[in-house]
């Protein structure tokens, strides 16, 4: 049995026979180098590399493509290093200059570790496969995108029928057994769910609810039937320990099951709460899914408020004292049903205009930092702000709270004229980060938090001083600033804080 906090992958990728199966590509596949599923196999990019050996700079799922410029003569060893590293599959280029045929040792090698080898000819360049990847990836996110908003629809509607009508749907979404599971029965359960639960499942229900701070997890049975991949996660807003949706398939769950998943898990919580205040919420938060809602609405049922503090935190300190990040002992800490635990371990939460005893967070060991209050409307803008401050507390070792301080001026200044001078400061950066994947305003956000420090801001990227240097000395060029002027750096600081998206 395998347990993960976040079982699934979050990037969108294409099937390997989606590529071999462009005819404008013309790619020939070597036979006796696929394994059976082979072409099912996921490619998230295609990348070109002429090293001896690029295993140690992949990180797995690619498409490989070389013209064998260095291929090694040990041939074996370097396919085994691409198996090894998870890489999809190998593309050869044919060219005059280097090899007009397939090396025989490197189709043996392929053959041997179970590594597809593709012919590219002559006429096809490498630019255009990595073309062809990148519209099939964007094309495969907007249908998955389009196939998550159907469902969504579909289970608002569903909501309104009950925990047996919405079950259903769920399971119908999901195409998968869905069961969903009280303190200790079965409160519903849609296309033929096992009943009892197997053993297996039973002991992940169990790992769930012990509240090890494992948000949601998976395993695989084995039968008569082949291998079926069971998903186990809390209802919300319920406590962890309350409810909980197991659901079953015999193929894995992809990024869009995931987030169908949590919209099913949020309706559900909604839907089996009982009181007035349940109905108000659940009729609160369908308003919102189906458009006729506002989102101050929905703030107003939950936390009785309209305006809200977005709180996000990170772990303090180290080591056996440290306390699990459990939703339910944040939800109690925060006082709001609307916490987030994410990989890292971090956690995001809404709460209202108190974000609840930082301090007690910090002796726990968590360090957290509270947003500016807003409107429940505009809290997607407040995103970029609650990043930079977490960043500040990681430097200070403190929390920190937006609007605290005897020298907070946000008020003082309008929310568009922000906004503005914020998009207007940092679009330079980010379009050189957007064509070249060069960290330049993670970079100078990390700086900034630091005080400047090389070793610190180095330290905090995982990267050299040297990288660090390189990044703010293009940031100047790009901005045509000088940010050894202290009010240079300020001005800066404040454009990343205003920012109305995350630009991490």
């Amino acid at each position: 049995m395998t347990q993960n906090a976040d079982p699934w992958s979050t990037e969108v990728n294409v099937p390997l026979r989606d590529v071999v199966g462009n005819r404008e590509l013309a790619l020939d596949v070597v036979p006796e180098t696929l394994r059976p599923g082979a072409l099912d196999a996921p490619v998230r990019w295609a990348h070109v590399s002429e090293l001896r050996d690029p295993a140690p700079y992949l990180i797995g799922e690619e498409l490989i493509l070389t013209a064998g410029v260095n291929l090694p003569d040990d041939v074996d060893r370097y396919v085994r290093g691409l198996r090894e590293a998870g890489v999809t599959a190998l593309g050869f280029g044919l060219t005059p200059t280097v090899s007009e045929t397939l090396p025989e040792p490197l189709r043996r090698a392929c053959a041997r570790h179970g590594l597809p080898l593709l012919v590219v000819p002559p006429r096809t360049p490498f630019l255009a496969i990595n073309r062809a990847v990148s519209v099939a990836l964007t094309e495969a996110g907007q249908r998955e995108q389009r196939r998550i908003t159907a469902a969504r629809e579909a289970l608002t509607r569903a909501a309104g029928g009950g925990l047996g009508e919405l079950t259903e749907a769920l399971a119908e979404r999901l195409r998968s057994w869905v069961a969903l599971v009280g303190a200790g029965d079965v409160l519903a359960s849609a296309h033929d769910a096992p009943a009892p639960l197997p053993p297996e499942v039973r002991e992940l229900v169990a790992t769930v609810r012990a509240g090890s701070g494992i948000r949601s997890a998976t395993t695989e049975l084995t039968g008569g039937d082949g291998v079926v991949f069971v998903v186990v996660q809390p209802v919300y807003p319920q406590a962890t320990a309350s409810h909980l949706v197991v659901t079953g398939r015999a193929a894995r769950f992809d990024s869009a099951d995931r987030a169908i998943l949590a919209v099913g898990a949020a309706l559900l919580g909604l839907v089996g709460r009982a009181g007035s205040d349940a109905a108000e919420l659940g009729a609160a938060a369908t308003g919102l899914l189906l458009g006729r809602a506002s989102a101050d609405g929905v703030a107003r049922a939950v936390l009785g408020s309209d305006v809200c503090r977005l709180v996000a935190g990170t772990p303090y300190r180290r080591g056996p004292g440290e306390v699990a990040l459990r939703p339910d002992w944040l939800r109690a800490r925060l006082d709001t049903p609307l916490v987030e635990v994410r990989p890292g371990p971090r956690f995001v939460a809404i709460t209202g205009p108190s974000p609840g005893d930082l301090e007690d967070l910090r002796a726990h060991g968590w360090l957290a930092a509270a947003g500016s209050p807003v409107p429940a409307e505009r809290l997607a803008e407040a995103v970029a702000e609650v990043e930079l401050l977490l960043e500040r507390a990681v430097a200070l070792g403190r929390p920190v709270l937006a609007g605290s301080g005897p020298l907070d001026f946000d008020a003082l200044v309008a929310p568009d004229a922000s906004r503005a001078f914020a998009a207007r400061t940092l679009e330079p950066l980010l379009a050189l980060d957007r064509a070249g994947d060069r960290e330049l305003v993670p970079t100078v956000r990390t700086w900034l938090a630091h005080h400047g420090g090389w070793e610190a801001t180095a330290t905090a990227l995982g990267v050299h001083r040297n990288s660090v240097r390189h990044r703010i000395a293009q940031v100047e060029r790009a901005l045509d600033v000088d940010l050894a002027d202290p009010e240079t750096r300020m001005r800066l600081w404040f454009a990343l804080r205003w920012a109305t998206h995350d630009v991490t």
